[in-house]
């Protein structure tokens, strides 16, 4: 044992690791502590931890906290997607409008989510398949996707919505709206199904580790006969059925199909994944930390816009991600001393 190894020095490397684990749980704790000591005009009752307010929040919640949970899994792959946001924007139009055309719920529910597969193949296309830089990638896509939500709303109006001709139905909010457990929605419980099931496929399943394997170290994961590109390929994917089912609940709550409600989503997402610990570079993050640190962008996002501007709103956020990026840097640091 080398002299570094003393009881003291391995009672603060264990106390380090302990933190490492509850820092974002305590992170939320507190959050939650100086919203509730904040009167809001949208509270009811003025209180932010009144339950139905944090019903409302976890219902509101469940497109960041699906996004969030599969964005865990790029990051881990040491990739990057910046088109979440204009998927969901995207998807989120074509359910309004095929819902106001008349499709039931699950045959729209299918088109939707068999067109975030085609909007994540097409990312993983551009990234695996000609080697563009995920960043460059997707900021086009991002832009290209945006776009084409723009241009499916017809001219003079701002989003898809109940006409003279056609009406949205009735059953459009009950996906996001309707208290079917304890105030929770049904698109809640998908997101925690979700989380489960991604639970399961990072630490239970090959792919998982593969994952990580690529992550680490993508030369070694390569030379250990790993396909790299149908992995990472898969894992975008998976994230753009994640985010266009994320657009049917967003769509299911705003009972209209806005072509911006996704911008900003991608911020979101990331810093969420920053403050659950998931390791920028790739090769370690959990997705029940990034599902915790979207639930600490959510209640920081509905418990400041009745109590300061707007502004001050996006100024918080960006403080959030500077201390997420720098909490960050420095747990990735300890894990390389460590």
């Amino acid at each position: 044992m080398s002299s570094n190894c003393t009881p003291a020095s391995l009672r603060a490397q264990k106390a380090k690791r302990i933190v490492k684990e509850i820092y974002v749980y305590i992170i939320l704790v507190a959050v939650v502590t100086v919203l509730s000591l904040l009167k809001g005009d949208l509270f009811q009752r003025g209180n932010f931890l009144f339950p139905p307010n944090i019903a409302n929040l976890l219902r509101m919640s469940a497109p960041i906290l699906m996004i969030s949970s599969a964005f865990t899994l790029i990051f881990i792959t040491g990739n990057m997607d910046l088109s979440v946001g204009s998927t969901l924007s995207l998807t989120t139009v074509v359910h309004a409008i095929l819902v106001l055309n008349g499709f039931p719920f699950v045959l729209s529910l299918v088109i939707v989510i068999a067109l975030g597969v085609l909007l994540g193949a097409i990312n993983g296309f551009l990234v695996m398949k000609l080697r563009i830089t995920p960043v460059i990638a997707t900021l086009i896509t991002m832009n290209a996707y945006q776009g084409l939500a723009r241009y499916l709303v017809p001219p003079g109006i701002s989003s898809i919505t109940s006409t003279d001709t056609l009406t949205m139905p009735e059953w459009m909010g009950q996906f996001s709206k309707d208290q079917v457990f304890m105030g929770l929605s049904w698109a809640f419980i998908v997101a925690l199904i979700l989380l489960v099931v991604l639970v399961v496929v990072q630490k239970r399943t090959l792919f998982g580790k593969y994952l990580v394997a690529v992550g680490g170290n993508r030369t070694a994961a390569e030379l250990s006969g790993i396909n790299v590109v149908k992995v990472v390929w898969g894992v975008y994917i998976l994230l753009g059925a994640v985010s266009a089912l994320a657009g049917v609940a967003r769509a299911s709550y705003l009972i209209i199909g806005e072509p911006y409600t996704g911008v900003g989503a991608e911020t979101e997402a990331i810093i969420a994944c920053l403050l659950g610990g998931t390791v920028f570079s790739g090769g370690e993050g959990s997705v029940v930390k990034s599902f915790v640190g979207a639930l600490i962008i959510v209640c920081l996002t509905f418990g400041l816009k009745s109590v300061i501007p707007e502004y001050w709103q996006m100024l918080a956020k960006g403080v959030v991600l500077v201390f997420a990026v720098v909490l960050n840097h420095l747990l990735s640091k300890e894990r390389v001393v460590a």
